[in-house]
């Protein structure tokens, strides 16, 4: 409470506690606590204090033990499975070092600022996404709606490749590791290898065959995967217990979800490069390509991954900014958390492309071998002459660098014949370039490296560790971006709502587990959010800029920092954020028009990926994903400007508990400043006889669309009392 406050208490006469009985219900009646219930009073000039700043009534609302903890599960919530397996595939593929130029600008121009205003408003308003904007304005209440939808698509599809991650996990703990070589098969002459393993390889036929068991076609479910369905299950169920006590219980599994990827990722890069090839993929990887910069291209994938590595528009930014004190610095955070993602990514393209020289090292000893061997058979067989293998070179013992030589040789002699001789240049190079995402990188290309490791099954139980972390740690800022607004909005018990949501989503999430179910993953990950979530976004800055205000908005950061931001902030939250983020939208509409909407399947027979078109259900299934995440918009948009909900009822007001007082907030309030009570002296007037209802307002509180500021408004209005006069407490 503000030193200047005049604060006069009393204690509330028993038909006060009376009135309010009902809406205690879950209070405990023998409580003395309530019994001695005080009604607090600010007076009016302190129209704008807030509840944090160290009232007595202060909101019982959770809030994180340290600050470490808050950081590491946004950290947490950020750095996900894209820092590993999508990152590294855009820097190889976007120009390699020079893809780091783009992706700074981009996290400085819409990154940083766009974290640091859903930090703010979350912090500010301390609500989840639905009654953040529900509060700058009803009509804009769907905002939180289309979050809470997004998250639920994205949670439903992600846990599946926690899943996953766990079936590999648990098949790590055995020497040879199951997928290090082709299975073989035995029939009653001879024993052969898997001819779809021997035609693709090992891990290849382990991940779409052992793992997925997956069918040929989307159409085609072929039932569900039994091993995939528990370990489905599994992952639910560990989500369901870490965020069944809210931040309570979620905020200590940070310490350890958080922090070991980047364990584990340190260990990787340290045993990389002492593998041989290593320095050869980082050299690769970082060597720029910077006539590749320029394309609008690179830009485009460079804003996507800027946009989607923070977490932006999903709500859990906002809920976890919640939990926070109001005058905790967030612009630091803000800033801190965004360039721990962004070395987080650069960490990771590391070990993976020290990883993947080492393989790519591999499979070229392995080239140069048998091609060796196919120049020594020629050279007996007479089609090559001796004469033009220069003399040092051994065969037997051949390097790299001498095939290359011999190999450039034979094709300048040879030229007219070379193709018939079926050589290959074996580059180390041609195999770095082969670009991986995904779960290819991780499940295909990252798997086979591990089987050449010494200690094998140490280093995968540890990569897959380490993927069930980082999957686990973005799975629970997901699911506070769900389960925080709707607890904020309808007061439902959070240990209730976690369990149903994740029951909920384990059963809707079956349809991931099919044969089919890598193809759903794929429509999901391609349709459900980027779209929706960039809309998001944008009426999120709109919301802010110009339905809020900038100029007040600025002036609420300098009353929660201590200090007024940079005029950086300012320019980029009301011109450059929100035009890049429509140039980003029509971007990606464009894409999306030019990309025939499709999946590559999996051939059995010829052990390769087909692309194939969705089916007419399927195209459906893909518009309706995204037809329903923003759906909310605009029904709640028309639900208040039609006034088809009573907003004066009192279903619609937020209620605040406290135990032994209640904080009831209306959300459009009626009447004059005449109905404050303000702080006097008890022995100057008799005390009033209240009303049925007791609830705070915000002094001056306007009856527009915009939320009042209920939370951190001071004063009591008596409902039922019309003009009541200022009267003593």
């Amino acid at each position: 409470m503000p030193k200047n406050s005049k604060v006069v208490k009393r204690e509330l006469d028993d038909e006060v506690i009376e009135s309010v009985k009902d809406l205690l219900s879950n209070e405990d009646a023998s409580d003395d606590a309530f019994k001695k219930s005080e009604l607090m009073v600010d007076d009016q000039e302190e129209k704008d204090a807030d509840v944090e700043e160290g009232s007595d009534v202060e909101d019982e609302r959770p809030a994180w033990n340290s600050k470490l903890q808050y950081i590491l599960a946004q950290v947490g919530f950020s750095v996900g499975l894209g820092n590993v397996w999508r990152f590294p595939y855009l820097c190889q593929k976007n120009g390699g070092g020079a893809y780091l130029v783009p992706y700074l600008v981009l996290l400085l121009i819409i990154g940083i600022p766009l974290f640091f205003l859903e930090l703010a408003v979350g912090q500010r308003i301390r609500r989840g996404s639905i009654g953040v904007w529900n509060y700058i304005s009803p009509k804009l209440g769907g905002i939180g709606f289309a979050s809470c939808v997004v998250c639920f698509f994205v949670a439903l599809y992600y846990n599946v490749i926690i899943g996953w991650s766990l079936f590999y996990f648990s098949q790590s703990f055995q020497h040879p590791l199951p997928w290090d070589q082709c299975p073989l098969v035995k029939n009653a002459s001879h024993t052969f290898v898997e001819p779809e393993c021997e035609k693709g390889s090992a891990t290849t036929y382990y991940w779409y065959r052992e793992a997925l068991n997956i069918s040929s076609s989307l159409s085609e479910s072929g039932g569900l995967n039994w091993k995939m369905t528990i370990c489905l299950l599994a992952a639910w169920v560990m989500v369901c217990l870490a965020m069944i006590k809210g931040i309570q219980s979620s905020g200590k599994i940070m310490y350890f979800s958080s922090l070991f990827p980047y364990v584990v990722l340190l260990c990787f890069l340290i045993r990389g490069l002492l593998l041989n090839g290593s320095v050869d993929g980082i050299r690769h990887m970082f060597t720029p390509k910077l006539e590749i910069m320029l394309e609008p291209k690179v830009w485009r994938e460079a804003a996507t991954q800027v946009f989607f590595a923070l977490g932006l528009g999903f709500g859990g930014v906002i809920a976890f900014s919640s939990y926070n004190k109001r005058d905790n610095n967030c612009h630091f955070d803000a800033v801190l958390v965004s360039f721990i993602n962004f070395f987080t990514s650069v960490l990771a393209t590391l070990v993976v492309f020290a990883v993947l020289g080492f393989k790519a090292n591999i499979i070229n000893e392995k080239c140069v071998t048998q091609n060796s061997e196919k120049i020594l058979k020629l050279l007996k067989m007479g089609n090559l002459s001796q004469d033009i293998i220069p003399h040092h070179i051994n065969f037997s013992s051949i390097t790299a660098e001498d095939y290359n030589l011999v190999y450039d040789i034979i094709q300048k002699v040879e030229e007219e014949q070379f193709n018939s001789l079926g050589l290959k240049s074996c580059q180390i190079e041609d195999e770095l370039d082969k670009a991986v995402q995904g779960t290819g990188l991780a499940f295909i290309a990252f798997t086979e490296a591990m089987t050449h490791f010494p200690a094998s099954p140490f280093w995968s139980v540890m990569f897959f560790l380490m993927l069930v972390n980082l999957g686990l740690g973005s799975m629970f800022g997901t699911i506070e971006g769900i389960i925080t607004p709707i607890v904020d909005t309808f007061k439902v018990r959070k240990e209730i709502l976690t369990v149903i949501c994740c029951s909920v989503a384990f059963f809707i999430g079956l349809i991931f587990v099919q044969r089919s179910g890598n193809y759903f993953v794929t429509m999901f990950d391609d349709y459900s959010a980027t779209l929706p979530l960039l809309i998001v976004v944008i009426l999120e800055n709109i919301a802010v800029i110009q339905i809020y205000g900038i100029d007040k908005f600025m002036e609420d950061l300098k009353d929660m920092l201590g200090f007024s931001p940079s005029q950086y902030y300012y320019y980029m939250w009301k011109y450059v954020s929100p035009l890049v983020l429509l140039c980003l939208l029509v971007a990606s509409i464009i894409q999306m028009g030019l990309s025939p909407p499709g999946y590559n399947a999996w051939i059995e027979d010829t052990a390769m990926e087909e692309f194939h078109s969705y089916p007419t259900w399927g195209l459906i299934v893909c518009i309706s994903l995204m037809v329903l995440a923003l759906l909310p918009v605009p029904i709640v948009f028309m639900v208040r400007r039609c006034n088809l909900i009573d907003d004066s009822s009192g279903s619609l007001t937020s209620v605040s508990y406290k135990r032994g007082r209640i904080i009831k907030e209306p959300i459009n309030l009626e009447g004059d400043n005449t109905s404050l009570i303000h702080g006097k002296s008890p022995s100057e007037v008799p005390s009033p006889n209240f009303g049925k209802n007791i609830y705070r307002r915000q002094t001056g509180s306007p009856t527009l669309d915009t939320a009042p500021n209920g939370r951190y408004g001071i004063g009591y209005l008596m409902a039922g009392v019309p003009d009541m006069p200022e009267s003593d407490l």
